[in-house]
């Protein structure tokens, strides 16, 4: 799996300074080597859940991106509560998505010399968990 980041970004309304502060901390895995159509199949099962349903709900999924959905969701609790003390039973899964990355591109050799593409396909995946409100 590729390396993670981790950013907390804060966000005013611009109806007045007094509006609370949203913390976020986020997890970023780039050139997974997972299609992104089948990474946003697991990512939007998760989409909005809290976090500690969200991880069980991986750990029973049959698709193998979920077990890389789950170690980068891991990564963004991990991330929130190390870096922003925030409390991992507090947090839901706000924002994940599946970007695609680069293509490795093959060449499956067929009858009379022709010759049809594989296409390996590489996905960016990122997740943002945010302090549940209420």
């Amino acid at each position: 799996m590729g390396g993670t980041t981790a950013s907390a970004e804060t966000e005013r309304d611009e109806a007045g300074p007094q509006e609370d502060l949203v913390l976020e901390a986020r997890a970023v895995a780039r050139f997974v080597r997972v299609a992104p159509r089948k990474a946003r199949i697991v990512l939007d099962v998760i989409r909005g859940k809290p976090v500690g349903e969200a991880l069980a709900i991986l750990q029973f999924l049959p698709n193998r991106a979920a077990g890389l959905v789950s170690t980068l969701l891991r990564s963004a609790i991990a991330n929130a509560s190390h870096n922003y003390d925030l409390d991992p039973e507090s947090l839901y899964v706000a924002y994940a998505t599946a970007d695609q990355g680069p293509v490795a591109k093959r060449i499956h050799p067929r009858a009379r010399g022709q010759a049809f593409p594989i296409l390996k396909r590489t996905s960016h995946l990122t997740i943002i968990v945010r302090v549940a409100e209420g």
